[in-house]
């Protein structure tokens, strides 16, 4: 069995990126990012999820954890994608306001027809593609990279500038999410 893309060290530290089925744009609205930060937080908590560095891009995530405690990452990681999927999912099924219902619900419902996982609707593409982290010149590019996707994308000239990523706590100002575990 491949362990390509696999929480297969169970006291590694990961880089992970996951995104929206088709790649939609959900996370530009505040109401479903706040679901994915307070999960993040709950997971800390509650899971012994560690938060090195984190972004929210419009249709993705990138996160670089690890763990201080059971369960296994791949389990955290689980739990957080299957909660937030069914929490943004009541969300938007019974949001009035969300001009664009009807085209995501119908999009969340053909991939998870298309998906034998899935009794109804897929939120989240099925992989996390994880990289565990082994060396310090690796840990950094994917720091950086995390951090300059928002510079990337256009939103932002510098990285701290980016309310949804852990840039600014790296750059001494505290963030959304409590309790970064810094690298390097």
């Amino acid at each position: 069995m491949s362990t390509a893309y696999k929480f297969s060290n169970p006291d590694g530290i990961y880089f992970t990126s996951f995104a929206c089925v088709q790649w939609v744009d959900v996370f530009v609205r505040k109401k479903y990012t706040e679901v994915l930060i307070d999960s993040l937080s709950f997971c800390q908590k509650q899971k012994g999820l560690v938060i090195h560095a984190w972004c929210i891009m419009p249709s993705h995530v990138h996160l670089i954890i690890s763990r201080s405690k059971e369960p296994t990452l791949s389990d955290i990681m689980r739990d957080f994608k299957k909660f937030t999927a069914d929490s943004i999912l009541k969300m938007i099924k019974e949001e009035s306001g969300e001009n664009r219902k009807s085209w995501m619900m119908w999009l969340f419902g053909s991939a998870g027809r298309e998906n034998p996982n899935n009794t109804h609707y897929q939120f989240w593409q099925q992989d996390n593609h994880p990289e565990e982290l082994m060396t310090n010149r690796f840990m950094e590019q994917k720091l950086n990279y995390l951090h300059q996707n928002a510079v990337v994308a256009g939103f932002v000239d510098k990285a701290e500038d980016y309310l949804l990523s852990s840039a600014r706590d790296y750059a001494g100002t505290p963030g959304l999410i409590e309790n970064i575990g810094f690298l390097l």
